[in-house]
């Protein structure tokens, strides 16, 4: 929320430095993310004087004048306003000088004459609405001068920062209340005038004219409305528009500028309707029901649930109730009557409405966290009083305040040392008391420890002794609370194994130049498509989320896989088309509606690209199966998980790798992941060109290997010998079954150190279908050479 300093200083004394005031508010509470000098613009336009003013030779309005801008020559300037005369000072932007609304001066010719700068008019500078002519400096100034320093213009504005359970302070007063406690002597809040003037009320009352029925009284416990005849619908005064745009509101007209300046002023939300567009005169106010679409001011359908709270007329919706009105009784240029609505509706349904329809407006903003129930008729009465006086209105008699809910004043019986003993401190219960009284709580005392607080109706946000301790803690200052340690030793204990792991693992693959990535937890709806995952897969089961933050993120991922792709997708457009990336993160299936997601930790890699680029010394080569599986052994190695195996994908398990290039990992018969290279149809789908080997790891199970014990050897004493065998198999035989025969013939065999595959060959004068394997047995003996 934006301030503005100069309209905070109407309604509280305030003589500190703008970044005192911002460090005390964000002490107490209310952080101040920004401070920024409205007027930084006019840093940068002079005063300049008139000194010649000579018609202009093709133009019978322009004139040409020469003006002292402060350098050491005169400036020639052509100007059109009928105002400018030799000797008067103006206000001058000289070249590249940018003025509201991003528009830079520039040097060009105007009807054939040079013109090197603008001389300004108070409206181009925001200073007011006289547009008529240039701006009359009257006085006497130095030439040279910059504008905001010879007018002496100033005001700060805060952009704060303010938590949900807050509301109150999102508005000016609500600031200015803040700001008081922190002032010595504590200030006091000036609260605008609330009475109607009395030469503006008419003769004919509201009741003559308006009905106002809540069917809702849960949803909407209190509505107030005001009537104005007569109203003239223009342009609001500049102190007005001046106000607005201070905190960043456009002006619209009068009426609809009134109403967000009482606002932004006292936090309660209005809403202005042409009464001539309100059918029967009738307010009801009650759930949209039957009703299926409704078009808000902004041009925009929307689609009705039947719990939405709509305000509707006697044939009609005419307001999303708390979130924003009606295109069918806006307030237009042709409006004379208006029925001004100041209420007080659910929290939890303006938030669900604004949620469901995607409508974030500054009143739904104030509304679901909770205005001030008991605010209402005045920010009523205050809006209507404007009125009267800006749009030279008639005031209806009276005003119509339906309450059927009224709210119960909360009281809190306080325990002082109780508080002292929660917060560290030992404050007397005459100062928690003055504290208190400094931000509006009406505080009596019982007895020496015991204090009977009231709650003013603007604090929604406390309801018990700790919301007490919070407000004492925060205004006297929380750098005041002195640092205190337990008496009792700190214990460490030991990280959860799960994290000692995942760093672990991080560690490893960056090892093996693997760059971690993190990918949302949300991937696209169609992913499982994309993967060509059959109908009975289990990763079929996604979740769908409610309120997704974007289309293409609507489901609860089900495998880490097409995330991979998806960042291999995007390296590859920004042309990095060599890659190795991994990725630790949670799969989600859906279970039965209304529980919660089965979630399952996996680890998943992606390599793809060249293993070595072409250079003197090597030739281009490209990554294949056998890398992707060699960096999975290592992996499993440095996990120290021994006795793993790989077998081929002889089913349709995993569709996504290509037939004969997959296969799982398995640890006995415990299935630790997969690895593979994608399919051909998957990478088109996923829009990829170029080949990519992905592995994907189950954690848990990779947990449930880890050695209990880690036990060391003393490295061999004697060396080793080799001796290689070449057996002559079938195509089909696999090279790891070869392996698991060998081990388990030569198991007991204590020599046997190591047994590899070192040659492979296929072709004449082999027969076909015959393919030759070499191994390399290596011996070596512990205590014998």
């Amino acid at each position: 929320m934006k301030v503005s300093l100069s309209w905070l200083k109407e309604y509280i004394h305030l003589d500190l430095e703008p970044s005192v005031i911002a460090k005390e508010l964000t002490m107490a509470g209310l952080e101040v993310d920004a401070v920024e000098e409205r007027y930084d613009y006019l840093n940068n336009i002079v005063v300049a004087k008139v000194n010649e003013v000579k018609k202009h030779p093709n133009a019978d309005k322009l004139s040409v004048c020469m003006v002292d801008a402060g350098g050491d020559e005169l400036v020639q300037i052509v100007c059109g306003a009928p105002n400018v005369h030799e000797g008067m000072f103006v206000p001058c932007a000289l070249p590249g000088t940018v003025l509201p609304g991003d528009f830079k001066i520039k040097k060009g010719k105007l009807r054939g004459e040079v013109s090197e700068g603008m001389l300004c008019s108070a409206a181009e500078l925001k200073l007011n609405t006289d547009a008529a002519g240039i701006m009359d400096l009257e006085g006497d100034f130095l030439a040279g001068t910059p504008l905001d320093k010879a007018l002496k213009v100033s005001d700060t504005v805060f952009e704060i920062d303010l938590t949900p359970n807050r509301p109150d302070c999102l508005s000016i007063i609500g600031v200015a209340r803040e700001a008081g406690a922190f002032m010595e002597p504590k200030a006091k809040v000036k609260f605008p005038d609330f009475k109607l003037p009395k030469d503006k009320m008419g003769n004919e009352s509201i009741h003559d004219y308006a009905k106002v029925q809540i069917i809702d009284p849960d949803l909407c416990p209190r509505y107030s409305a005001g009537l104005l005849f007569d109203v003239k619908i223009e342009p609001s005064p500049f102190w007005l528009q001046e106000r607005l745009e201070s905190i960043g509101l456009t002006p619209i007209n009068n009426v609809v500028d009134i109403t967000n300046f009482v606002m932004m002023e006292m936090g309660q939300p209005l809403h202005a309707f042409d009464f001539d567009e309100v059918a029967k005169g009738r307010i009801v106010i009650r759930k949209a029901g039957s009703d299926m679409n409704f078009t808000t001011l902004d041009s925009k359908d929307h689609m009705l649930e039947s719990d939405m709270l709509m305000i509707c007329d006697g044939n009609r919706p005419v307001a999303l109730a708390g979130v924003m009105g009606g295109e069918n009784s806006e307030i237009s240029d042709s409006t004379t009557r208006v029925l001004i609505e100041s209420a007080y509706f659910n929290p939890i349904s303006i938030r669900k409405t604004a949620k469901k329809t995607g409508i974030a407006s500054d009143a739904s903003h104030r509304f679901e966290r909770g205005v001030d129930p008991e605010g209402t008729v005045k920010a009523l009465n205050r809006a209507i009083a404007l009125m009267a006086q800006i749009c030279d209105a008639t005031i209806a008699k009276d005003i119509i305040d339906e309450y059927p809910n009224k709210a119960v004043p909360r009281k809190i019986d306080l325990n002082t040392d109780a508080l002292n003993a929660r917060l560290g401190t030992d404050l007397d219960t005459d100062a928690i008391k003055a504290i208190l009284e400094s931000v509006e709580f009406e505080v009596e005392k019982t007895n020496d420890t015991r204090l009977k607080v009231g709650i003013p109706s603007f604090r929604v946000d406390v309801t018990r002794p700790e919301d007490l301790s919070e407000e004492v803690a925060r205004l006297w200052g929380y750098n005041n609370i002195k640092t205190s340690y337990p008496l009792v030793p700190a214990k460490g204990r030991l990280l959860d194994e799960k994290i000692v792991l995942r760093e672990k693992i991080q560690q490893i693959m960056t090892g093996f130049s693997f760059c971690e990535i993190i990918n949302y937890n949300f991937i696209n709806e169609n992913s499982c498509d994309r993967l060509n995952l059959l109908d009975n897969d289990k990763r079929r089961q996604v979740e769908t989320i409610l309120n997704p933050i974007s289309d293409q993120m609507s489901v609860l991922r089900s495998s880490l896989i097409p995330g991979l792709l998806e960042t291999m997708k995007k390296n590859i457009s920004q042309q990095a088309d060599t890659l190795k990336f991994f990725e630790i993160g949670k799969i989600f299936f859906a279970t039965q509606k209304g529980s919660l997601p089965e979630e399952k930790e996996m680890i998943a890699g992606l390599i793809t690209g060249n293993r070595t680029d072409s250079s003197w010394y090597s030739k281009k080569a490209k990554v294949d199966f056998f890398d992707l599986k060699g960096a999975a052994e290592v992996f499993f190695e440095a996990l120290m998980i021994e006795n793993t195996g790989f077998e081929k994908i002889e089913n349709d398990s995993c569709p996504y790798y290509k037939d004969g290039y997959a296969a799982v990992i398995k640890f006995n018969d415990t299935l630790v992941g997969t690895l593979g290279r994608i399919d051909e149809k998957v990478l088109k789908n996923y829009g990829l060109k170029q080949d990519a080997f992905v592995f994907d790891f189950n954690f848990n199970a990779i947990q449930d290997l880890l050695p209990k014990v880690v036990t060391a050897e003393p490295l061999p004493k004697f060396p080793s010998i080799s001796r290689d065998i070449t057996i002559i198999v079938d195509r089909a035989v696999t090279v790891g079954a070869i392996l698991k025969q060998i081990e388990f013939i030569f198991k007991k065999e204590s020599l046997i150190e190591n047994v590899f595959l070192f040659d492979i060959f296929e072709g004449q004068p082999l027969p076909e279908g015959k393919k030759s394997l070499s191994f390399r047995v290596v011996y070596r003996s512990a205590s014998k050479p």
